[in-house]
């Protein structure tokens, strides 16, 4: 068992020191946050549209018989998948709205 009394404070000191050196400002937080946030939302919200494409494609398909039951099984699951992310995080937005104009000026 460690008896951590004998750990002396200037390993501390140096552990510390060498991870603020090995931490840039940039690899904490980068200057363009805000844009990998925008083009993150908007690649899943252009990733979301696609599947719900996908999906409805497929149904026609199955429904000219051009797709097995099991593709169209899959590819509706997968819709019905993306619309709930999409309900919930749209849920989440109203809710984070509304708590803002709660707030005191």
């Amino acid at each position: 068992m460690t008896d951590f009394s004998t750990i002396r404070s200037s390993y501390i000191e140096n552990a510390y020191a060498k991870s603020a050196r090995t931490t840039t400002p940039e690899t904490v937080q980068p200057k363009d946050a805000g844009e990998n946030f925008s083009k993150m939302v908007s690649d899943a919200a252009a990733q979301a549209v696609e599947t719900v494409r996908t999906g409805d494609s497929t149904a026609m398909a199955g429904l000219n018989g051009q797709a097995g039951l099991q593709q169209v099984v899959e590819a509706t699951m997968a819709m019905e998948s993306t619309v709930q992310v999409a309900v919930a995080l749209r849920d989440k937005m109203v809710d984070a709205y509304q708590e803002v104009l709660r707030m005191p000026i």
